[in-house]
């Protein structure tokens, strides 16, 4: 075992340069304290990269032992014997205890299983207009982050219905461990209407359970990677989202753990939607080329909570180039653009991806995932500084009468004096609410009159289709197809319904419109050149 020793304090400071961590910088320019003797120093004989963080922070105190076993082991022989780590919230929550049951405060506003698919749901039109996607089987609306992983197993088109809830409807509201909620019915299970759509990528935001056990990327090389059986992963998946994809354990510096994420800031440091004059307050952390994270000098939630609220690609697809198949074994299915809903066709263009082809027209279409991150940047709120945090974790006093960030994630709207009045001290509950439903009613009107025009176009293609449109001109309304699709079905994945962006939404929304028009009209022009050229009877 190769040691390192960092015994001098110029030592120390040419390691925190080497790794560029600009909140660690502050640590070490603290008075030097002595590391206790708790067997810290053995660790960090290897792991200097975790004394830079843990010094001086307020978890210095804390000994290795807190969290992990097995290190007398692990420094014997360190590539055969792997130290145990806890990454359980519980443990977390014995010292913060108000945000764990936060976290656990179940909200009933809306209830469970509320399906997108609906006549008063948010994509009421979704079976017509996503005919051949999974998501037709069932596309529901999310319920708080301690039930993400439950209701991600348990929907109908993860794995054919295989996984249910214990004691069936009576428990919706468990939450838990994932199986103590949830019943694995055995491979071999597939109720009828519904999908084996599962990946494990999809699972990587939604529990920090892998994170030792998943390559950077999902590549090949750890237990788990994005071509593993997706109900391996699934049943090895104990714990919804945990403290350790925001906070860093060592250190508490507020970080990020998402592959992709990390790869896509890396790649355009000065431009992306979180950087702020030319830069990122984001470092990466890598962990001898296994894993990467990023570490910030302060808090920014919107790069924290666009681990999961972004739009990435984590399916099997094909290539918009030549409609070769696009297979896991691909880094194109763990993927985050970045990109808002003007941006996002062109991008997946490039990138050469597409997600399936319609079953009436065969255009290639997008289906988008939860884009709020960057529907969010360059809006009103983006502009003036404001994070997600502050509008859904607003500051509450505990039982203990101790105020606190809540971790339950609240709707603005159902805690407005909350998350509202703090800033906007000259208005009124009432009226902030009246605001936010103002926004909403609007952009869903947007969103229905897309949809009929949408539904139009594949009405129409589907009847020049019978006539004998020529195929150059059905090409023709498939292109409008997608570019109206992609502009239209972003929203339906968003979960403000515009609040986060109205400018952003009613541009694309419209633009949906103006292309699925364009498209029927395509079509009626062809249709009316070939019944007049039809031989009369």
């Amino acid at each position: 075992m190769q040691k390192k020793k960092l015994a001098l304090s110029a030592a120390v400071a040419g390691a925190i340069a080497m790794l560029a961590l600009p909140a660690l910088t502050v640590a070490v320019n603290k008075p030097a304290t002595k590391v206790a003797n708790d067997g810290r120093a053995t660790c960090y004989e290897c792991h200097d990269e975790v004394k830079v963080m843990k010094e001086g922070s307020k978890h210095a105190k804390l000994a290795c032992t807190v969290c992990h076993d097995k290190l007398d082991a692990h420094a014997k022989d360190p590539e055969k014997n792997k130290p145990g780590t806890v990454i359980d919230q519980a443990l977390c929550g014995k010292c913060h205890k108000n945000q764990m049951e936060s976290f656990y405060t179940l909200n009933r506003d809306g209830g469970a299983r509320k399906e997108k698919g609906v006549p008063t749901g948010r994509s009421p039109m979704q079976d017509k207009l996503l005919a051949g996607h999974g998501f037709t089987f069932e596309h529901d609306e999310p319920r708080a982050h301690a039930f993400m992983v439950i209701d991600q197993f348990a929907v109908d088109r993860f794995q054919g219905g295989r996984y249910q809830f214990k004691g069936g409807w009576k428990n919706i509201d468990k939450m838990g461990k994932t199986w103590d909620v949830l019943e694995d019915k055995g491979k071999g299970t597939k109720l009828t209407e519904t999908a084996m759509a599962g990946n494990p990528t999809c699972i990587q935001c939604k529990t920090s359970d892998h994170i030792l056990t998943w390559k950077f990327m999902g590549d090949k090389g750890g237990k788990f990677d994005r071509t593993s059986d997706v109900n391996d992963v699934a049943k090895a998946t104990n714990n919804p989202l945990g403290c350790i994809h925001c906070h860093d354990p060592h250190g508490t510096q507020p970080r990020v753990v998402r592959d992709a994420l990390i790869q896509a800031i890396q790649k355009d440091p000065k431009g992306n939607i979180f950087s702020k004059n030319g830069a990122t307050d984001l470092k990466v952390v890598d962990f001898r080329g296994f894993r990467k994270i990023g570490v910030m000098s302060k808090t920014d939630s919107r790069m924290m909570c666009a681990q999961c609220h972004v739009e990435y690609n984590c399916n099997a697809g094909s290539q918009w180039s030549d409609g070769k198949p696009v297979k896991y074994d691909d880094q194109r299915t763990n993927h985050f653009p970045l990109k808002n809903s003007l941006q996002l066709l062109k991008h997946y263009k490039e990138l050469d991806f597409f997600d399936f082809k319609h079953a009436v027209t065969g255009a290639r279409l997008i289906k988008f995932q939860h884009p709020e991150a960057e529907t969010y940047a360059g809006s009103v709120h983006d502009k003036a500084g404001v994070q997600c945090h502050q509008c859904h974790m607003p500051k509450m006093k505990g039982k203990d009468g101790k105020r606190f960030s809540t971790h339950g994630v609240v709707k603005p709207k159902l805690a407005v004096k909350a998350s509202c009045l703090g800033c906007h001290t000259d208005s009124t509950v009432e009226k902030k609410l009246y605001e936010i439903e103002t926004i909403v009613n609007y952009t869903k009107g947007k969103m229905r009159k897309a949809e009929y025009w949408l539904g139009q176009l594949i009405d129409t293609y589907a009847a020049a289709q019978r006539l004998g449109v020529a195929e150059s001109v059905l090409a023709q309304a498939r292109e409008k197809h997608e570019e109206a699709h992609a502009l239209w079905e972003y929203w339906t994945a968003e979960n403000s319904d515009g609040f986060h962006n109205p400018s952003l939404a009613r541009e694309s929304l419209t633009g949906s419109i103006a292309a699925s028009k364009a498209g029927v009209k395509i079509l009626n022009d062809a249709m009316a050149v070939a019944k007049k050229d039809e031989p009369k009877k």
